[in-house]
Parts: C-alpha cells; sequence; structure tokens
C-alpha cells in the first residue's frame, strides 16, 4: 500500500478544538477516519516550526490520498500539505526505467 507524508497546521478555528481535545484524542479520531476509508495510520507526531503535526499514511491509492486531503481542508480547522513517500525498492525501478528511457528521451529544444 503506498504510504504518504502528512504535514499539516491548525488554523485559529482548529486551534480552539485542539486545546478542548488535546493530542491523543486527535490522534485517535485521525486513525478512526483513516481506518474507514481503507488506511492504516503508521505515525503521528505533532510538530514546532512550518507545521503543527507530521503524519505517515498508509493508503490504498492517489484518490484516496485526494481524499483525505480534500474532506480535511475543507472543514476550515487545518491546512495539510502531501507527499507521497518512495521506498528505496520502488526507487530502484525507478532508475531501471529512466535508463531504459533515456535513450528515447528528447529534451525541449534539441
Amino acid at each position: 500500500m503506498p504510504k504518504y507524508l502528512i504535514q499539516g497546521s491548525y488554523t485559529e478555528e482548529g486551534l480552539k478544538g485542539f486545546l478542548k481535545e488535546g493530542g491523543s484524542k486527535r490522534m485517535e479520531e485521525s486513525k478512526r477516519a483513516i481506518k474507514a476509508i481503507g488506511g492504516t495510520l503508521e505515525t503521528y507526531y505533532f510538530a514546532f516550526g512550518d507545521y503543527d503535526y507530521c503524519l505517515i499514511l498508509d493508503l490504498p491509492d492517489n484518490v484516496t490520498s485526494a481524499a483525505v486531503t480534500l474532506v480535511t481542508n475543507a472543514s476550515g480547522t487545518i491546512k495539510n500539505r502531501t507527499t507521497v513517500l518512495i521506498t528505496p525498492e520502488e526507487m530502484d525501478q525507478a532508475v531501471d526505467k529512466a535508463v531504459k528511457a533515456a535513450g528515447d528521451y528528447r529534451p525541449p529544444g534539441r
């Protein structure tokens, strides 16, 4: 199952709700919602800096990942950024394909 890194920040409204619930309840709610769409929550951390939280999820596909982003961002309480994660083995496959494709690729203007 593909892995995704979700990094996000709470809006002012989201922070007010977070202060009522706390971190553990937020993590449990995230875990429940992710399970309901066929995924699993691998890791959930809160953070200082540009993002308030970072999650690693296993989701069935990119469409499911997009649905998560749409629903959560539309809530008005958080803003998420999603990164597709690729394993070292998948990168090996990409390198093999790149080597094969390089002979057929023509850069722009050449």
